[in-house]
Protein backbone atom coordinates (compact mmCIF):
# COMPACT_ATOMS: atom_id res chain seq x y z
CA UNK A 1 0.00 0.00 0.00
CA UNK A 2 1.49 3.58 -1.01
CA UNK A 3 1.89 6.18 1.68
CA UNK A 4 0.14 9.43 1.04
CA UNK A 5 3.14 12.23 0.29
CA UNK A 6 3.15 14.93 3.03
CA UNK A 7 5.25 17.97 3.61
CA UNK A 8 6.97 17.61 6.90
CA UNK A 9 5.05 20.38 9.03
CA UNK A 10 7.35 24.13 9.51
CA UNK A 11 8.48 25.06 12.39
CA UNK A 12 5.82 27.11 14.50
CA UNK A 13 7.89 30.56 14.82
CA UNK A 14 11.18 31.05 12.66
CA UNK A 15 11.81 30.35 9.16
CA UNK A 16 14.76 29.63 7.34
CA UNK A 17 14.80 32.43 4.65
CA UNK A 18 13.52 36.03 6.24
CA UNK A 19 10.64 37.89 5.07
CA UNK A 20 11.34 41.17 2.98
CA UNK A 21 9.79 43.60 6.15
CA UNK A 22 11.91 42.07 7.96
CA UNK A 23 14.37 45.30 7.80
CA UNK A 24 13.89 48.64 7.45
CA UNK A 25 14.48 50.51 4.13
CA UNK A 26 18.15 50.83 3.62
CA UNK A 27 19.61 54.95 3.61
CA UNK A 28 21.51 53.42 0.91
CA UNK A 29 18.36 53.55 -1.13
CA UNK A 30 16.77 56.77 0.45
CA UNK A 31 18.36 59.22 2.72
CA UNK A 32 15.37 60.05 4.51
CA UNK A 33 14.26 56.40 4.77
CA UNK A 34 15.28 56.22 8.36
CA UNK A 35 14.11 59.64 9.67
CA UNK A 36 10.68 58.92 8.34
CA UNK A 37 10.65 55.43 10.17
CA UNK A 38 11.98 56.46 13.30
CA UNK A 39 8.94 59.49 13.27
CA UNK A 40 6.43 56.43 12.19
CA UNK A 41 7.60 54.44 14.68
CA UNK A 42 7.27 57.27 17.75
CA UNK A 43 3.51 58.16 16.67
CA UNK A 44 1.21 56.70 18.89
CA UNK A 45 -1.24 55.60 16.28
CA UNK A 46 1.65 52.30 16.12
CA UNK A 47 1.68 51.62 19.56
CA UNK A 48 -0.73 48.62 19.77
CA UNK A 49 -3.90 49.74 21.99
CA UNK A 50 -3.00 47.31 24.52
CA UNK A 51 0.05 49.35 25.64
CA UNK A 52 -1.51 53.08 24.55
CA UNK A 53 -2.01 54.47 28.10
CA UNK A 54 -3.57 57.54 26.33
CA UNK A 55 -5.64 55.57 24.18
CA UNK A 56 -6.63 53.26 27.03
CA UNK A 57 -7.96 56.02 29.09
CA UNK A 58 -9.45 58.18 26.96
CA UNK A 59 -13.36 58.50 26.50
CA UNK A 60 -13.80 56.56 23.70
CA UNK A 61 -12.64 53.28 25.01
CA UNK A 62 -14.64 53.30 28.28
CA UNK A 63 -16.40 50.67 27.30
CA UNK A 64 -13.08 48.51 26.96
CA UNK A 65 -12.48 49.67 30.32
CA UNK A 66 -15.56 48.61 31.98
CA UNK A 67 -15.27 45.44 30.62
CA UNK A 68 -11.53 44.80 31.65
CA UNK A 69 -12.43 45.95 35.17
CA UNK A 70 -15.00 43.13 35.62
CA UNK A 71 -13.10 40.43 33.50
CA UNK A 72 -10.17 40.67 35.48
CA UNK A 73 -11.40 39.87 38.84
CA UNK A 74 -14.30 37.39 37.19
CA UNK A 75 -11.39 35.63 35.35
CA UNK A 76 -9.54 34.92 38.75
CA UNK A 77 -12.74 34.30 40.85
CA UNK A 78 -13.22 31.20 38.82
CA UNK A 79 -10.16 30.20 38.78
CA UNK A 80 -10.13 30.11 42.22
CA UNK A 81 -13.18 28.16 42.60
CA UNK A 82 -15.14 30.84 44.60
CA UNK A 83 -18.64 29.91 44.03
CA UNK A 84 -20.75 32.16 46.26
CA UNK A 85 -19.46 34.94 48.87
CA UNK A 86 -20.94 36.51 52.44
CA UNK A 87 -20.21 40.05 51.82
CA UNK A 88 -19.40 42.70 55.08
CA UNK A 89 -20.23 46.25 54.78
CA UNK A 90 -19.36 48.56 57.49
CA UNK A 91 -17.22 51.72 58.53
CA UNK A 92 -13.22 52.23 58.09
CA UNK A 93 -13.54 54.36 61.22
CA UNK A 94 -14.48 51.75 63.42
CA UNK A 95 -11.32 50.67 64.71
CA UNK A 96 -9.70 47.90 67.57
CA UNK A 97 -10.46 48.64 70.87
CA UNK A 98 -6.77 49.27 71.40
CA UNK A 99 -6.17 51.93 68.38
CA UNK A 100 -9.85 53.58 69.86
CA UNK A 101 -8.75 53.93 73.51
CA UNK A 102 -5.09 55.48 72.22
CA UNK A 103 -7.05 58.01 70.21
CA UNK A 104 -9.48 59.10 73.06
CA UNK A 105 -6.31 59.32 75.02
CA UNK A 106 -4.79 61.56 72.58
CA UNK A 107 -8.36 63.66 72.18
CA UNK A 108 -8.61 64.39 76.06
CA UNK A 109 -5.44 65.31 76.24
CA UNK A 110 -6.29 68.01 73.65
CA UNK A 111 -8.94 68.79 75.05
CA UNK A 112 -7.12 69.07 78.87
CA UNK A 113 -4.95 71.74 76.98
CA UNK A 114 -7.65 74.30 75.28
CA UNK A 115 -10.67 73.18 77.61
CA UNK A 116 -12.50 75.78 75.75
CA UNK A 117 -12.17 75.00 72.81
CA UNK A 118 -15.26 73.82 70.58
CA UNK A 119 -13.35 71.82 68.05
CA UNK A 120 -11.59 69.93 70.78
CA UNK A 121 -14.80 68.99 72.45
CA UNK A 122 -16.51 67.78 69.83
CA UNK A 123 -13.28 65.90 69.06
CA UNK A 124 -13.26 64.14 72.47
CA UNK A 125 -17.07 63.11 71.99
CA UNK A 126 -16.23 61.58 68.72
CA UNK A 127 -13.40 59.34 69.99
CA UNK A 128 -15.51 58.27 72.98
CA UNK A 129 -18.30 57.20 70.26
CA UNK A 130 -15.58 55.58 68.12
CA UNK A 131 -14.20 53.95 71.30
CA UNK A 132 -17.54 52.55 72.48
CA UNK A 133 -17.96 51.14 68.74
CA UNK A 134 -14.96 49.76 68.83
CA UNK A 135 -17.15 46.19 70.06
CA UNK A 136 -18.10 46.22 66.21
CA UNK A 137 -14.25 45.32 65.40
CA UNK A 138 -14.33 42.53 67.05
CA UNK A 139 -17.95 41.04 66.12
CA UNK A 140 -16.47 41.33 62.74
CA UNK A 141 -13.29 39.92 63.21
CA UNK A 142 -15.12 37.09 64.99
CA UNK A 143 -17.37 36.72 61.95
CA UNK A 144 -14.72 36.13 59.58
CA UNK A 145 -13.37 33.32 61.40
CA UNK A 146 -16.80 31.86 61.97
CA UNK A 147 -17.51 31.86 57.78
CA UNK A 148 -13.53 30.87 57.43
CA UNK A 149 -14.04 27.72 59.57
CA UNK A 150 -17.31 26.79 57.71
CA UNK A 151 -17.40 24.37 55.36
CA UNK A 152 -14.63 21.54 54.51
CA UNK A 153 -11.67 23.14 55.63
CA UNK A 154 -9.60 26.04 54.84
CA UNK A 155 -9.12 25.17 50.98
CA UNK A 156 -12.73 24.79 50.58
CA UNK A 157 -13.50 28.58 48.98
CA UNK A 158 -17.15 27.41 47.76
CA UNK A 159 -18.39 29.85 50.29
CA UNK A 160 -15.47 32.89 51.01
CA UNK A 161 -15.86 35.83 52.78
CA UNK A 162 -15.77 39.35 50.82
CA UNK A 163 -15.53 42.89 52.04
CA UNK A 164 -14.51 46.25 49.99
CA UNK A 165 -10.35 45.55 51.26
CA UNK A 166 -10.75 48.92 53.44
CA UNK A 167 -9.27 49.60 56.93
CA UNK A 168 -12.13 49.38 59.97
CA UNK A 169 -14.87 46.62 59.97
CA UNK A 170 -12.83 45.65 57.01
CA UNK A 171 -9.99 44.60 58.12
CA UNK A 172 -11.95 43.03 61.08
CA UNK A 173 -13.83 41.08 58.97
CA UNK A 174 -10.64 39.71 57.04
CA UNK A 175 -8.45 39.47 59.91
CA UNK A 176 -10.59 36.84 61.50
CA UNK A 177 -10.80 34.76 58.08
CA UNK A 178 -6.87 35.15 57.65
CA UNK A 179 -6.52 34.00 61.78
CA UNK A 180 -7.96 30.53 60.74
CA UNK A 181 -6.11 30.35 57.57
CA UNK A 182 -9.18 30.59 55.20
CA UNK A 183 -9.23 32.72 52.19
CA UNK A 184 -10.67 35.75 51.95
CA UNK A 185 -11.44 38.61 49.11
CA UNK A 186 -11.32 42.50 49.14
CA UNK A 187 -12.23 44.93 46.28
CA UNK A 188 -10.37 47.96 46.87
CA UNK A 189 -10.79 51.05 44.69
CA UNK A 190 -8.56 53.92 42.88
CA UNK A 191 -9.18 57.15 44.52
CA UNK A 192 -7.81 60.57 44.70
CA UNK A 193 -5.93 60.14 47.66
CA UNK A 194 -3.34 57.29 48.06
CA UNK A 195 -5.10 54.04 50.53
CA UNK A 196 -3.92 50.92 50.87
CA UNK A 197 -5.94 47.06 51.37
CA UNK A 198 -5.89 45.73 54.65
CA UNK A 199 -3.27 43.45 55.29
CA UNK A 200 -5.22 40.28 55.76
CA UNK A 201 -7.06 39.64 52.51
CA UNK A 202 -5.72 36.84 50.63
CA UNK A 203 -3.10 38.41 48.21
CA UNK A 204 -4.43 36.16 44.90
CA UNK A 205 -7.96 37.65 45.58
CA UNK A 206 -7.07 41.21 46.67
CA UNK A 207 -8.24 43.56 43.57
CA UNK A 208 -8.39 47.23 42.46
CA UNK A 209 -10.96 48.54 40.49
CA UNK A 210 -11.22 51.41 39.05
CA UNK A 211 -15.24 51.88 38.81
CA UNK A 212 -17.41 51.85 41.66
CA UNK A 213 -20.39 50.23 39.29
CA UNK A 214 -18.24 47.28 38.51
CA UNK A 215 -16.87 46.88 41.71
CA UNK A 216 -20.68 46.69 42.88
CA UNK A 217 -21.40 44.19 40.82
CA UNK A 218 -18.78 41.67 42.05
CA UNK A 219 -20.26 42.50 45.09
CA UNK A 220 -23.47 41.25 44.55
CA UNK A 221 -23.34 38.64 42.17
CA UNK A 222 -21.62 35.57 43.85
CA UNK A 223 -23.19 37.10 47.22
CA UNK A 224 -25.73 34.96 49.67
CA UNK A 225 -25.58 37.15 52.46
CA UNK A 226 -24.90 40.41 53.30
CA UNK A 227 -23.81 41.47 57.21
CA UNK A 228 -24.22 45.34 57.69
CA UNK A 229 -22.10 46.76 60.57
CA UNK A 230 -22.67 50.37 61.52
CA UNK A 231 -21.33 52.73 58.74
CA UNK A 232 -21.31 55.84 57.21
CA UNK A 233 -21.91 56.93 53.54
CA UNK A 234 -20.09 53.98 51.69
CA UNK A 235 -22.14 51.80 53.89
CA UNK A 236 -25.18 53.12 53.63
CA UNK A 237 -24.75 53.18 49.55
CA UNK A 238 -23.62 49.48 48.88
CA UNK A 239 -27.05 49.13 51.45
CA UNK A 240 -29.56 50.89 49.99
CA UNK A 241 -28.64 49.56 46.93
CA UNK A 242 -28.39 45.97 47.59
CA UNK A 243 -32.07 46.40 49.21
CA UNK A 244 -33.63 48.43 46.41
CA UNK A 245 -32.16 45.08 44.22
CA UNK A 246 -33.95 42.36 46.50
CA UNK A 247 -37.03 44.42 47.07
CA UNK A 248 -37.82 45.01 43.25
CA UNK A 249 -36.53 41.05 42.68
CA UNK A 250 -33.89 42.67 40.05
CA UNK A 251 -31.74 39.90 42.43
CA UNK A 252 -32.91 36.52 44.13
CA UNK A 253 -33.64 37.53 47.98
CA UNK A 254 -30.71 36.99 50.34
CA UNK A 255 -29.78 37.64 53.95
CA UNK A 256 -29.31 40.94 54.95
CA UNK A 257 -28.25 41.03 58.66
CA UNK A 258 -27.72 44.28 60.49
CA UNK A 259 -25.14 44.22 63.64
CA UNK A 260 -25.33 47.01 65.97
CA UNK A 261 -29.80 47.24 66.08
CA UNK A 262 -29.32 50.37 68.70
CA UNK A 263 -27.20 52.28 65.83
CA UNK A 264 -29.06 51.28 63.07
CA UNK A 265 -32.52 52.27 64.56
CA UNK A 266 -30.98 55.59 65.34
CA UNK A 267 -29.43 56.42 62.02
CA UNK A 268 -32.36 55.09 59.80
CA UNK A 269 -35.78 54.88 60.66
CA UNK A 270 -37.41 52.25 58.50
CA UNK A 271 -41.15 52.48 60.81
CA UNK A 272 -41.18 56.25 59.28
CA UNK A 273 -41.11 54.95 55.79
CA UNK A 274 -43.45 52.59 55.95
CA UNK A 275 -45.84 55.06 57.93
CA UNK A 276 -45.19 57.73 55.02
CA UNK A 277 -46.31 54.95 52.63
CA UNK A 278 -42.53 55.51 50.47
CA UNK A 279 -41.89 51.14 51.60
CA UNK A 280 -44.10 48.57 51.79
CA UNK A 281 -44.54 46.42 55.38
CA UNK A 282 -43.30 43.41 53.47
CA UNK A 283 -40.07 45.57 52.61
CA UNK A 284 -39.43 45.57 56.53
CA UNK A 285 -39.19 41.78 55.91
CA UNK A 286 -35.88 41.97 53.80
CA UNK A 287 -33.52 42.26 57.26
CA UNK A 288 -33.23 41.40 60.76
CA UNK A 289 -30.98 42.52 63.84
CA UNK A 290 -28.47 40.33 64.89
CA UNK A 291 -27.20 41.00 68.70
CA UNK A 292 -23.53 39.27 67.93
CA UNK A 293 -21.41 37.47 65.08
CA UNK A 294 -22.80 33.92 65.87
CA UNK A 295 -26.44 35.32 65.80
CA UNK A 296 -25.66 36.38 62.63
CA UNK A 297 -24.07 33.45 61.47
CA UNK A 298 -26.75 31.19 62.43
CA UNK A 299 -29.60 33.35 61.33
CA UNK A 300 -27.57 32.85 58.11
CA UNK A 301 -27.39 29.55 57.76
CA UNK A 302 -30.99 28.82 59.22
CA UNK A 303 -32.36 31.19 56.38
CA UNK A 304 -30.76 29.12 53.67
CA UNK A 305 -31.91 26.20 55.41
CA UNK A 306 -35.62 27.23 55.01
CA UNK A 307 -34.94 28.88 51.28
CA UNK A 308 -33.27 25.42 50.39
CA UNK A 309 -30.45 26.67 49.66
CA UNK A 310 -28.19 25.39 51.83
CA UNK A 311 -24.58 27.26 52.34
CA UNK A 312 -22.68 23.85 53.12
CA UNK A 313 -24.07 20.20 51.48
Amino acid sequence: MMKKPFKKPPNKTTRHCELPWQHPKPTSEDPNAQKNLDAIMKSPSYKMAIEDSDFLLDDAALPARLQLDYLKVENTLVKNGIERTIVVYGSTRIVEHERAFKQLEEAQKAYHDKPDSRVFLKRLKVAERVLEKSCYYAMAREFGTLVGKAGKGKNDNRVTLMTGGGPGIMEAANRGAYEVGAKSIGLNITLPHEQFPNPYITPELCFLFYYFAIRKMHFLKRSCALVVFPGGFGTLDELFEALTLIQTRKIAPIPVVFVGQEYWERVIDFEVLEIEGVIDAEDRELFWFAKDAKEAWEGILAWHEENQTPLFS
